[in-house]
């Protein structure tokens, strides 16, 4: 737990309240506040909302660098953002460390009642906040707009969390004795988040940090690092004080040294970090040196069992949405499709007729879209090599297979059959719209398939039998399972796994404790 005390590197920081961030500058022809347009419009985004410069201790903060971000669908170049480096880094770990050290005092009414306020700004700035994630993910607005609403759901969650922390009082065998256990808040939290879920996976660890009087330095994604400074600049209309959020975007190429610095600073109590199995293994070793606390959602390979008892109409539903929401692109999307002999046929072509009949690929501002393009082109790449070495192994393609005609990072919606346990789509996370279907006989067959990876985020099965729905839930080797349903996450749940799928849960009245230390007091002379 982080102890406050002035260091004198703290009392010569004094951050400078800079002229508003540079808006994302616009094609001539384009009215102020839109980036760009598409064959169906422009689309119109907040100018207020739309910022390029670090956040730092209430302070816009430039940097000596600037990166690019692109457009997944087009490619075109959206704007320039700051590329904070370890100095920016170190500086707004420093502004958090001051803040911490009056945040912590803040009642927990007070705290309550700002993250109530940044709910509320963000409820009523949802539309214009949904076109960002859009336009820097390329996600489906609707799916954005889904986005944007769990994601303010979590603020308005831990607003109502912050004032249910509680601590106990514990009778000891000695009369004159009590035991007193407290709850205290960490003190910084280094936040780094993904950005496939750009806003939502921002609040789910920021709302829990701030309602446990933690303050936080949030490391955004660089593909996706304007949803962060669009909540930097709503939660400073809503009067969260300075220093206690903060935001350094950088660019890939500086994400390694910024990531270490976050990890092994002094001041820096917590970790926090959503992404992928080999960079969680990296910050971890980094955040041992100085035994940090940490919470870490990592990567899945998530099973989606069809036994021959289930409702065949309901398991193709549920794989649709587990598999095909934002194109594929989620830790808990669906990899490896196990089907049961006496149901395969029967699951495969009506679950080709679905993709067919209701997913629309193009671009995430059109209404009609339902897929959009997957992150960047190493994406693409990897869902190629899976699908080209499935069929070099003997799977067929029953739908998709390639790359679509729309652009580039555009990807057919997949299904291949005859898939064994040897090729890379059954061992691998593909993080795309590919699913790949697996024959199985035995409910103990299903079970080992599902289990035998080296992670454990999420599964899924589909059943009318009480009894193997029993079974099967408790012997999955994962955080969360869904039972006949194919959407599991919300804000009131534990999210999290097991295994290299990482620590920690988040989200539910669990994800405040990720941020809270424990400190037992002997009450003795009664």
């Amino acid at each position: 737990m982080a102890t406050c005390f002035r260091l004198r590197s703290c009392l010569a920081l004094h951050l400078p309240r800079t002229p508003p961030s540079r808006v994302l500058r616009p094609r001539a022809d384009y009215p102020v506040g839109r980036i760009r347009g598409y064959a169906r419009g422009p689309a119109g985004l907040s100018s207020a909302l739309l910022r390029t410069d670090g956040f730092v201790g209430g302070s816009w903060l430039s940097a000596a660098a600037t990166f690019p971000v692109h457009d997944p669908a087009s490619g075109a170049e959206l704007g320039l953002v700051a590329d904070c480096g370890v100095p920016e880094a170190r500086a707004a770990v420093r502004a958090a460390y001051e803040a911490f050290c009056s945040w912590r005092g803040v009642s927990a009414k007070e705290r309550s009642s700002l993250l109530r306020k940044w709910y509320d700004l963000m409820i009523q700035n949802k539309d214009d906040l949904a076109k960002i994630i859009t336009a820097e993910s390329g996600k489906p607005l609707k799916e954005a707009q889904g986005e944007i609403l769990y994601s303010a759901n979590f603020l308005e969650w831990f607003s109502e969390e912050a004032r249910r922390v509680y601590g106990d009082i514990i009778y000891t065998p000695a009369k004159e004795k009590r035991g007193l256990v407290l709850k205290q808040p960490l003190g910084v939290a280094a936040v780094i988040t993904p950005w496939n879920f750009p806003s939502a996976m921002i609040t789910r660890k920021v709302g829990a940090a701030l309602a446990a009087g933690c303050t936080v330095v949030v490391k955004p994604a660089e593909d996706t690092p304007f949803s962060a400074l669009a909540l930097a600049a709503l939660a400073d209309q809503a009067g969260i004080p300075p220093g206690v959020y903060n935001v350094i975007p950088c660019s890939q190429k500086k994400a390694k040294e910024v990531g270490e610095a976050l990890c092994t600073d002094p001041l820096v109590s917590k970790i926090s970090f959503t992404g992928s199995t080999a960079t969680g293994k990296v910050l971890l070793h980094h955040a041992a040196n100085s035994v940090k606390r940490v919470s870490m959602e990592l990567g899945g390979h998530a099973p989606f069992i069809v036994f021959d008892s289930a409702n065949v109409d309901q398991a193709v539903a549920g794989a649709m949405a587990s598999k095909f929401r934002n194109s594929g692109q989620t830790c808990v999307c669906s990899n490896r499709f196990l089907v049961q002999r006496g149901i395969h046929d029967s699951f495969v072509k009506k679950f080709a007729e679905a993709i067919k009949t209701n997913l629309h690929v193009g671009n995430g501002f059109e209404e009609r879209t339902t897929q959009g393009p997957l992150i960047n082109e190493k994406a693409v790449e990897k869902v190629e090599k899976h699908v080209s070495d499935a069929i070099s192994k003997g799977a067929t393609v029953v739908t998709g297979g390639k790359r679509h005609q729309v652009g580039k990072n555009f990807f057919e919606p997949t299904l291949l059959s005859n898939v064994t346990r040897d090729m890379l789509c059954s061992q691998e996370e593909t993080f795309g719209p590919v699913a790949p279907v697996i024959k199985f006989d035995t409910e103990e067959e299903a079970v080992a398939i599902a289990n035998v990876a080296d992670v454990g985020l999420a599964g899924y099965f589909y059943s009318q039998d009480p009894a193997q729905i029993w079974r099967v839930a408790e012997r999955l080797e994962v955080g969360m399972v869904g039972v006949n349903e194919g959407l599991i996450s919300s804000v009131e749940c534990p999210f999290g796994g097991v295994k290299q799928s990482g620590l920690g849960r988040e989200g539910s009245k669990y994800g405040i404790d990720e941020y809270l230390e424990l400190k037992y007091v002997c009450f003795g002379g009664l």
